[in-house]
């Protein structure tokens, strides 16, 4: 561990962060490791009190940091990228530890944090409105962005620095202040360290707060009035919650939700390129991602090889210690939802699925699992698993799939495999989904491409390049007359 977090560590361990280190007699929560059950730190959680006093505190220091000039946000923004590439293996070794990622996962999570800092950077130096013609005489009508205020920002324990800091960043560069409730399961990695990064780049106090907890903490910031917008990041019930709460106030949420997301393998597709992209889509980090290949459609014509050799990719992969180097799978994130992916997969046994490799294992080791025989209708297909389980459907025509793929209430992310591209790309318009990758898996993600889904993987709003701009900040018209008119009453 670097030295700076092992100092730091000491004070997470008796205070929350509301811009500086407030010492507190809260409640104490153990941070345990899900691969070997070990506790290896403490955080502070925060009260209801402590929300109320945060939103203060960031509603008075916004109103000083949405007036710094780009320059002052754009270094801190760099200096906080700079900082995060200094200490990437504390970043790494925490996310392993706390969160069960694999070292692959995390390294890859940390570089793509370092980006998303670079590239929150540039925003503050990009244009901030745009000028619109009048009908009158010496008139001029600029639309402006604008700050939203105070952004709460609840992120999830899976990529916890990743989806914090895709909202963090933008925001701060966009003259917010952020509140951030990271889960309960990432406290440290998606929390403490978060708050040493922003510190220690120079922010201003007050302009990013973290307040661990449980769920009433993230209830207590969606429903404050002088919170501004809602950034989520999580399970599609929650996040219906949340814009139920912020629908009643008229208040601004972004929501990137669940995901069944289906690869679709055609007739032509090259079995070996299918095969590969499909263990990465679906066994990437246990399956614990919203964006998880959940649902593998396979023309009748290539199924039987196709399942073969999914077979034998994932009985051929390493579950084990996270921090180990050849560690391809580690630990579920914690006995609950081991239990749902054993019961999900049990239960279609049950029911006449054939497991063909994996499942259940010890402790919250689940070994990567290849279903088929199963039904349309099974939840095993219907429902987001959350966890390294393939369930293999055989179509006989594209539109048949194209039918169960819309079918879902899903609508994040699909993949079809095919030699036919041009074809693919015009079938893509026919697909309710938010992302299609062609001749790729379902867990994309480019931090300058607009990122997210329809249906109930989604609220409309969108992560990523240009999109954040107008999703963390709001718009105003001026209008300008140097002389002004008379008019006719």
């Amino acid at each position: 561990m670097n030295t700076q977090t092992n100092i730091i560590e000491q004070v997470w361990k008796e205070h929350i962060f509301q811009g500086d280190w407030i010492r507190t007699d809260n409640i104490t929560k153990d941070i345990k490791n899900p691969a070997t059950g070990e506790t290896i730190s403490s955080v502070q959680f925060a009260s209801i009190d402590d929300v109320n006093r945060s939103v203060e505190i960031a509603v008075e220091a916004q109103k000083t940091w949405k007036n710094t000039t780009f320059e002052v946000r754009a270094k801190i923004l760099r200096k906080a990228a700079q900082l995060f590439e200094e200490n990437i293996q504390t970043f790494i070794d925490w996310n392993v530890q706390e969160c069960g990622s694999t070292l692959l996962k995390a390294g890859w999570e940390a570089n793509a944090c370092i980006e998303q800092l670079y590239m929150a950077s540039s925003m503050p130096m990009s244009a901030s409105g745009e000028i619109f013609p009048s009908s009158i005489p010496g008139k001029t009508n600029v639309w402006q962005r604008v700050p939203l205020g105070v952004v709460g920002v609840i992120s999830p324990w899976n990529f916890p620095l990743l989806l914090s800091i895709r909202s963090i960043a933008p925001a701060l560069a966009m003259g917010n202040s952020v509140i951030l409730k990271p889960s309960e399961f990432s406290n440290i990695t998606g929390g403490a360290l978060l708050a040493w990064l922003f510190h220690n780049a120079g922010l201003a106090a007050g302009n990013f707060q973290v307040l661990s907890g449980e769920s009433q903490i993230g209830e207590a910031l969606v429903g404050h009035p002088q919170v501004n917008m809602i950034s989520f990041t999580g399970s599609t019930g929650v996040g219906k919650k949340i814009a139920e709460t912020c629908a009643k106030q008229l208040k601004k949420c972004a929501l990137e939700l669940g995901g069944n997301n289906a690869m679709i393998i055609c007739e032509d597709a090259d079995l070996d390129i299918a095969v590969n992209n499909a263990v990465w889509g679906t066994f990437l980090h246990q399956g614990q991602i919203c964006m998880q290949t959940g649902r593998h459609l396979v023309h009748r014509s290539v199924a039987d090889a196709y399942i073969q050799k999914l077979k034998d990719k994932a009985i051929a992969l390493k579950v084990g210690d996270p921090s180990h180097p050849e560690t391809q799978l580690g630990p579920l994130i914690n006995a609950s939802q081991h239990e749902k992916v054993c019961q999900i997969v049990e239960n279609a046994v049950a029911q006449g699925a054939i497991l063909e490799c994996g499942g259940r294992g010890e402790n919250l080791f689940f070994h990567p699992a290849v279903v088929t025989h199963i039904q349309k209708e099974d939840p095993i297909f219907t429902d987001e698993i959350f966890g390294p389980v393939a369930p293999v459907l055989i179509f006989d025509d594209i539109s048949e799939a194209i039918e169960i793929v819309n079918a879902s209430k899903y609508g994040l992310a699909v993949a079809i495999h095919t030699q036919r591209t041009a074809w693919a790309f015009e079938l893509a318009k026919e697909i309710k989904s938010g992302m299609i990758h062609i001749n790729d898996q379902t867990v994309n993600n480019e931090y300058h491409v607009p990122f997210g889904g329809m249906g109930e993987s989604g609220y409309g709003g969108r992560f990523g390049g240009p999109a954040n701009f107008d999703e963390f900040s709001q718009r105003q018209w001026v209008s300008i007359l140097d002389k002004g008119i008379q008019y006719p009453l």
